[in-house]
């Protein structure tokens, strides 16, 4: 693929993340495989100090192209401790590991397509160099990030989030869906969230 959004080398970081953005949302390597048409929905800016990396945009956000734009999102940001105006600032960077909508199996969406992070994450966080955490939604992103570090199953890769601290923080994700494995998990709620929120809180400083 040829990259030609690319400003000149001494253009200011800012510019040279939206031309690279620019150029992911017009991304079409995987327009056969989706069944809603190719939309890729992320966001960054230059000085985030803060990256989201989920799965992939559900079929709501494809439709609205703002990303987290639904229960899961909502229960996110409550996690967070945060509005939806500071959450779609500048202080977060969303990038899932899929970009689009990869449409519905048998058990709910289909995994992420991999050629997203394959073509673009090293490049994308590569221009977000500010970032001090990183939180890993879900099994595709603790599987890319942690590797051979992650545990067995999700539920202990995210009981044992001291051992990944202070750089990646792994969580479940926060749909609906989950909610018999919040009830059956009540460290997550009494032990994790609190401290998530004060590293969110303490990044503002």
């Amino acid at each position: 693929m040829n990259h030609k959004r690319y400003p000149s080398p001494d253009a200011s970081p800012d510019a040279s993340l939206n031309a690279l953005l620019a150029e992911v949302r017009d991304c079409r390597v995987c327009e056969a495989h989706l069944p809603l048409g190719p939309r890729p929905v992320l966001q960054a800016a230059a000085g985030a100090r803060i990256l989201i990396v989920g799965q992939a945009p559900g079929a709501r956000v494809h439709a609205s192209g703002v990303p987290w734009d639904d229960a899961s999102g909502a229960r996110l940001r409550q996690w967070l401790g945060v509005e939806a105006a500071e959450f779609y600032g500048e202080r977060f960077a969303i990038i899932p590991m899929g970009y689009c909508y990869p449409g519905r199996g048998k058990g709910g969406d289909l995994p992420p397509r991999r050629e997203c992070a394959d073509l673009w994450l090293d490049m994308l966080l590569d221009k977000i160099p500010s970032i001090e955490l990183t939180l890993l939604i879900g099994l595709h992103a603790q599987r890319h990030f942690l590797g051979r570090r992650r545990k067995a199953t999700l539920t202990d890769t995210v009981r044992a989030w001291r051992e990944f601290a202070p750089a990646f923080i792994p969580l479940p994700h926060p749909s609906p869906r989950n909610t018999p494995w919040f009830q059956a998990n009540p460290w997550f709620e009494q032990e994790l969230l609190p401290m998530l929120k004060a590293r969110i809180e303490n990044r503002k400083k």
